[in-house]
């Protein structure tokens, strides 16, 4: 079996683990590529130099939503992400979104930033990694003025955003929150979304999934979540890897 890693963070400058020893794991566990995502626009160049130097990562460049009141007023430092988005590494433009949750920037620029980085996306016909957090409603009016292909990261949402996501023929991001998770609204949500809209990720090096709470989340744990998801879907793990495999290289064009 083979799986993608659609969602991790081990290019990160503080991320504890030796990368090429993480990403021998990877690969050891059925895991043969892996999508480095930048939040701003330093580890976002990281993530490029770091799919240079290893064909098993892919890069995807973003400034975060928390990010957008430090970027929205520096014209410098926008030409340069967009100068970036040209570079043959970059395979997607994420995470890019809105988050009402924690609001650590205005949410007039928070959607002036999303709208910025959905117009690079379209310029260079890249999928987008979509970060959305109490902010659904103000989320779809932006997004539908671009219509980009693309997939809501760590899905935490309830049956009726299901609905919304799928319409739209976006994928769906699944981690290891949904090992943990004691919402049950959650739970029965993951089981509606169409295999063909799932991705696997991992958030590395947050979110690691049951048994190995407490310890460093890595690339490899997405195989843990694989297999307790398909066990909650009812579903062959066999076909569940191989559908969101095959999802995800779709997506990303690996």
């Amino acid at each position: 079996m083979q799986f993608v890693d659609t969602h991790c963070h081990i290019h990160f400058p503080d991320y504890p683990l030796e990368i090429d020893q993480v990403i021998a794991d990877a690969k050891k566990a059925g895991v043969e590529q892996m999508v480095c995502v930048g939040c701003t626009l330093t580890d976002s160049k990281l993530a490029v130099e770091v799919a240079k130097k290893n064909p098993s990562l892919k890069a995807s460049i973003g400034l975060h939503p928390h990010e957008s009141s430090q970027y929205i007023n520096d014209p410098k430092a926008l030409q340069s992400f967009g100068d970036l988005a040209k570079d043959e590494n970059v395979m997607a433009i994420g995470e890019i979104g809105l988050d009402y949750y924690y609001n650590h920037s205005d949410k007039a620029d928070q959607q002036e930033m999303l709208k910025f980085q959905l117009t690079i996306a379209q310029e260079h016909n890249l999928p987008v990694i979509f970060h959305v957090r109490e902010a659904f409603d103000d989320f779809w009016p932006i997004y539908d003025q671009f219509k980009p292909r693309g997939v809501i990261h760590s899905f935490t949402a309830g049956e009726s955003q299901v609905q919304q996501i799928i319409d739209r023929g976006l994928y769906i991001g699944l981690n290891g929150i949904m090992t943990f998770s004691k919402n049950q609204e959650q739970l029965e949500a993951v089981k509606a979304i169409p295999l063909e809209n799932i991705v696997l990720e991992t958030d590395a090096p947050f979110l690691t999934p049951v048994p190995f709470r407490g310890t460093i989340c890595q690339p490899k744990h997405v195989v843990d979540t694989a297999q307790f998801l398909s066990e909650h879907r009812g579903e062959k793990l066999e076909d569940f890897a191989s559908v969101t495999t095959a999802n995800a290289k779709k997506l990303f064009r690996l």
